[in-house]
């Protein structure tokens, strides 16, 4: 009997739940997928690896129906034996989160911000039937499976109240409300540090071996695509340039576009000898007040960043790591004066922590920041002359001569002239993250802060952006501040390193001698993480 019950669950944990044939979307005369063929199994994971614009995502949408109109797909995707392609919006709406449910990259775009985690979860099960209570209920029982600690005190929170990796959780919690058969997991640790991504990606791997679930990995991440998947699929500009077990695309990758993924080599940091300081923090902390009661009186402050001091000296690259939480962007705001801080900043020699906006505002154009997500920090509205073009109008410079620097900033961050004309939502994601930098760069900064601005690009895209910064800051002698949560990356562009923990400076040091010689037990973990 024992043995009749292990064979039916064997069975059930390799039952076909998806077969994806010759799938082919297109729009007019642009290809975006071609024939791409898949079977996916109960409790298997599927990686689908790829540059920016490979047709990973895409592939997913179609799945679930989420597509535009006006693109035309062809082929054939069976769901239990089910047609996907050609259902009803109702019918569709039947299978997501149902049966097939969906992890987006960027959970603060996705998360609803003008609802509490109850509702953002729970939502879902209230439109089918459940009672509140039971739904309260169920919610507790979610952000604790996904290992969100005092569950009940989160309820009543806001998305902008949560950390990164809170608000990830939460979006797989919502995921998992209904218990899908599929999970489509989209760059679901892209914006997350090391220690973080593990976490996540063990807490999916966890959810999946008790639930028997199918998860489809979309990735550029092939370390984590190394260790968390079953079979892989390598996409190219809409083509599957090859497949097959994880084993085998790692050990015996037979195209070169897939050698080049899988090649992390960033190039090596250039040595600087500037006498010239560009920046100097003395005792710079930054706080926040927490607020009670009817007269919202301050009760109480959470330290964001521990008091500091901190030198960057011209055309020199300082690197800031540190996981979520740890007051890496918070200090990266108090610099820019984006945010309130106590202590002196001194910006080539002139204190500019106690200036008023009034008085920043000619200054502004020698400290500039480059944010995480291009696609949140650009303007959707204004095309890539207006956005670059935006700070110019404060120099009092010619329509001519405005053009010309517009001209003159694409090419030195290697965009064509011609994409003065287009918006940001027809751009890559590394294409985006260029012309937030020719936004920065027109005006010639002294120093640029740059939060993260690799970590939602892709390996290939990566070792472009960290070539063509290097590049830069050669050729213009500008100081960067690093803030990223890849140490490979800071290893390739930073002279120095600054760890942070819990608002505080665990240690500062050489690139070299950090990787040589961690001096916490915290950054040889962080360094083991980027490794493995």
């Amino acid at each position: 009997m024992h043995s009749i019950q292990d064979a039916n669950n064997k069975n059930d944990a390799y039952q076909e739940v998806l077969c994806v044939e010759h799938l082919n979307i297109a729009h007019q005369q642009q290809v975006l997928v071609q024939d791409l063929n898949f079977r996916l199994h109960a409790g298997e994971t599927l990686a689908i690896v790829g540059e920016s614009g490979s047709g990973k995502s895409i592939s997913s949408l179609a799945i679930l129906g989420l597509l535009p109109r006006n693109l035309r797909i062809q082929g054939n995707v069976q769901f239990e034996g089910q047609a996907l392609l050609g259902l009803s919006s109702a019918q569709h709406r039947k299978i997501r989160g149902q049966k097939i449910a969906m992890i987006f990259q960027e959970p603060m775009t996705a998360l609803n911000p003008l609802h509490r985690v109850e509702k953002i979860i729970g939502e879902t099960l209230l439109l089918q039937g459940w009672s509140k209570a039971k739904t309260r209920q169920r919610v507790i029982e979610l952000l604790t499976d996904v290992g969100i600690p005092e569950p009940e005190e989160k309820l009543r929170r806001y998305p902008h109240e949560l950390s990164g990796g809170q608000r990830q959780r939460v979006m797989i919690a919502m995921a998992l409300a209904l218990d899908p058969e599929i999970l489509i997991a989209d760059e679901p640790t892209t914006a997350l540090d090391v220690t973080l991504q593990a976490q996540i990606l063990n807490l999916l791997k966890s959810l999946q071996q008790q639930r028997n679930m199918a998860i489809i990995l979309i990735s550029h991440d092939l370390n984590l695509v190394k260790r968390y998947a079953d079979q892989v699929i390598v996409m190219n500009q809409g083509i599957v340039e090859e497949q097959g077990s994880v084993q085998d695309i790692f050990q015996q990758p037979k195209q070169a576009y897939t050698r080049s993924l899988l090649d992390h080599d960033f190039g090596e940091v250039i040595q600087t000898h500037s006498e010239q300081t560009v920046l100097q923090l003395k005792q710079v902390g930054v706080k926040f007040p927490i607020k009670q009661g009817l007269l919202n009186r301050i009760k109480n402050y959470v330290v964001a960043v521990e008091p500091l001091d901190l030198s960057v000296a011209e055309g020199e690259s300082i690197g800031i790591v540190g996981e979520s939480g740890s007051g890496k962007s918070a200090l990266a705001l108090a610099i820019a004066r984006l945010i309130e801080s106590d202590g002196d900043i001194f910006l080539q020699g002139q204190s500019i922590n106690h200036l008023s906006e009034k008085q920043l505002r000619p200054l502004r154009s020698k400290f500039q920041i480059v944010f995480q997500d291009p696609f949140s920090s650009l303007n959707p509205r204004l095309n890539v002359e207006q956005t670059i073009g935006e700070g110019l109008a404060l120099k009092q410079l010619s329509a001519v001569e405005i053009g010309q620097c517009i001209d003159e900033a694409l090419e030195k961050v290697e965009l064509p002239i011609s994409f003065k004309q287009r918006y940001p939502h027809e751009l890559s994601g590394g294409q985006r993250q260029r012309i937030a930098l020719a936004r920065a760069l027109v005006l010639r900064p002294k120093l640029l802060i740059l939060d993260e601005p690799t970590s939602a690009l892709d390996r290939t895209t990566q070792r472009s952006i960290v070539k063509l910064l290097r590049r830069l800051q050669q050729e213009f002698n500008i100081s960067y501040l690093f803030i990223s949560h890849d140490l490979q990356v800071v290893r390739a562009l930073c002279q120095k390193v600054l760890v942070l923990r819990h608002a505080q400076v665990l240690e500062f040091q050489n690139t070299t001698d950090l990787f040589a010689h961690p001096q916490t037990d915290y950054t040889r973990k962080l360094i083991e993480a980027s490794q493995y």
